[in-house]
C-alpha cells in the first residue's frame, strides 16, 4: 500500500504542518500498518510534481515530460490534508488553485482522493467556492474536523461523510521535557502586517498579556512553533524582537523539531500560544492552553471537544472576539481562575474517540 500525503510533510519549519503529516500518517497506519507514506508539500516536492505554478502544471499534463501522471499513478491512495486549514481561500486564490489542480491530477491518474481531516471554509469569493465545489466532487471521501466546517461542506453541496477532529490526536504522548511554568507562542505570521488581524494590536495583546503573567508571579518563557526558514511568518524573528523590547530574562525554547515540542509543551503547567497546533499539541499530551484566535479555524474545533477557552483576537468575530487589547488581556487571565488541567483529560477522550470514524471511513476503502 502505498500512500501520498499531500500538503503535510515531516521536515516543515512549520511545527504545525509537521504534526498534521506525522499525524496523518499515524492516522493511516492504524489501518495499513505496512503502509509507505509520501509527502508532498511547498518545499518538499517530488521532480515529478512541478506544484509551483498553475501553469507548470498544465504544461507537464501536457507533454509528459517528467512523468507526472505515471508518478501519481503509483500511489493505492491520495490524503489531501490541505494544510489543514488552507481549503479556504483567505491564504489566496493562487493556493486554493494549486492545491484544487493536484488533486484533480492524482484522480485522472486513477488514484482515490481523501480530503483528510480538515477546516473546510470560509470561502469569499465566487472562485473560490467553485474550486472547493470541484475539489469535494472530486473527494472519493470529505472529513471535517470540526461542526462548523462540516456545515460548510454541506452548503456547497457536498456533506462531509465523516466529521473528526484534528489528527494531531493521533500522536502519541511524549516524555516530557525539564519543567517549565508558561510557555508563551509569539506568532511571525501575526507579528507584522498580515491579512489576518492588526499587527500593532497583537504586539500589544502578546505583550499585555505577558506582563500581566510576571505580575502575577507565572514563569513565563517564549516558545517557537515555526522554526527559521526564509518564510517571512518564522517565529523566530518575532520572539527575538519581544524579547528584546519586553522580556529580556525571558528563556526563549526553540525546538528542533516535532518530538521536542511537543516535549516542551509536555512539560509546561499552561500554554498561551497564537499558533492552533502550538495548542492542539499542548492539548494532546494533557497540557491546558489558551488560544490566541485569528481565524475561524481555532474555536470550532476546541469547541467540539469541550474546549471553552479561545480568546478570538478578531475584532467582530465570534461570541468570544475580544473588543480590544485591555479586553484580551482581561480574556486570558480570567481563565487562569478556572482549573484547566482537569479539564483537558475529557478533551483528550474526546478526540480520540472523535477519530474512530476516521478510522473506520479509511478501512472501508481497504
Amino acid at each position: 500500500m502505498r500512500i501520498l500525503v499531500l500538503w503535510a510533510d515531516d521536515a516543515s519549519p512549520n511545527l504545525g504542518v509537521r504534526a498534521l503529516g506525522r499525524g496523518t500518517a499515524a492516522l493511516a497506519s492504524r489501518v495499513w500498518p505496512d503502509a509507505e507514506v509520501v509527502f508532498q508539500n511547498f518545499g518538499h516536492r517530488a521532480r515529478e510534481l512541478p506544484f509551483g505554478r498553475i501553469r507548470s502544471l498544465v504544461k507537464e499534463r501536457v507533454t509528459g515530460r517528467l512523468g507526472m501522471q505515471r508518478w501519481l499513478a503509483g500511489f493505492d491512495l491520495a490524503i489531501d490534508t490541505r494544510s489543514g486549514d488552507s481549503f479556504a481561500d483567505i491564504y489566496g486564490l493562487h493556493r486554493l488553485a494549486v492545491m484544487t489542480a493536484v488533486a484533480e491530477l492524482a484522480v485522472q491518474a486513477g488514484v482515490p482522493v481523501v480530503l483528510g481531516p480538515q477546516t473546510i471554509g470560509p470561502f469569499t469569493t465566487r472562485r473560490g467556492r467553485m474550486l472547493a465545489r470541484r475539489s469535494m466532487r472530486g473527494a472519493a471521501l470529505v472529513m471535517a474536523r470540526d461542526a462548523e466546517s462540516a456545515r460548510h461542506a454541506a452548503a456547497l453541496g457536498r456533506p462531509a461523510e465523516v466529521l473528526a477532529t484534528d489528527v494531531v490526536f493521533a500522536l502519541p504522548a511524549p516524555p516530557a521535557a525539564p519543567a517549565r511554568d508558561v510557555l508563551l507562542n509569539i506568532s511571525g505570521l501575526l507579528w507584522n502586517a498580515n491579512p489576518h488581524l492588526d499587527h500593532e494590536g497583537y504586539r500589544s495583546v502578546v505583550s499585555g498579556v505577558y506582563r500581566e503573567l510576571t505580575a502575577s508571579g507565572r514563569r513565563v518563557s517564549l516558545l517557537a512553533h515555526v522554526l527559521d526558514s526564509d518564510n517571512a511568518d518564522n517565529d523566530i524573528p518575532a520572539i527575538l524582537e519581544f524579547a528584546a523590547v519586553t522580556a529580556p530574562d525571558a528563556e526563549i525554547v526553540l525546538p528542533a523539531g516535532l518530538d521536542e515540542v511537543r516535549a516542551a509543551v509536555a512539560s509546561a503547567n499552561l500554554v498561551v500560544a497564537s499558533r492552533m497546533h502550538a495548542c492542539l499539541n499542548a492539548l494532546s499530551v494533557g497540557t491546558p492552553a489558551i488560544p490566541l484566535a485569528y481565524s475561524r479555524k481555532f474555536d470550532p474545533l476546541l469547541r467540539d471537544l469541550g474546549w471553552q477557552h479561545t480568546v478570538d483576537l478578531r475584532g467582530g468575530g465570534s461570541g468570544n472576539s475580544v473588543g480590544g487589547v485591555g479586553d484580551a488581556v482581561h480574556r486570558v487571565m480570567a481563565r487562569l481562575d478556572t482549573d484547566l488541567r482537569a479539564e483537558v483529560p475529557a478533551v483528550v477522550d474526546r478526540a480520540h474517540r472523535a477519530l474512530v470514524p476516521a478510522e473506520d471511513a479509511l478501512r472501508a476503502r481497504a
